[in-house]
């Protein structure tokens, strides 16, 4: 099964100067527990919690 990435949209704020594109964390996620992420040569673990709270580990 092939889908396009959706598109992020802009996170609402009242400083238009820190506007930042909002991403689901089920469009990571993708149904697991757990990620890696690469970024700038090191790899990250994005997980979630018992508690159902994200944790970004190196």
């Amino acid at each position: 099964m092939n889908t396009q990435p959706k598109t992020p949209q802009p996170a609402p704020s009242g400083d238009n100067a820190a506007l930042r594109p909002r991403v689901d964390s089920g469009d990571i996620l993708r149904g697991n527990s757990a990620v890696e992420i690469d970024h700038a040569g090191q790899r990250y673990l994005l997980r979630v919690t018992r508690e159902n709270k994200l944790i970004l580990t190196k």
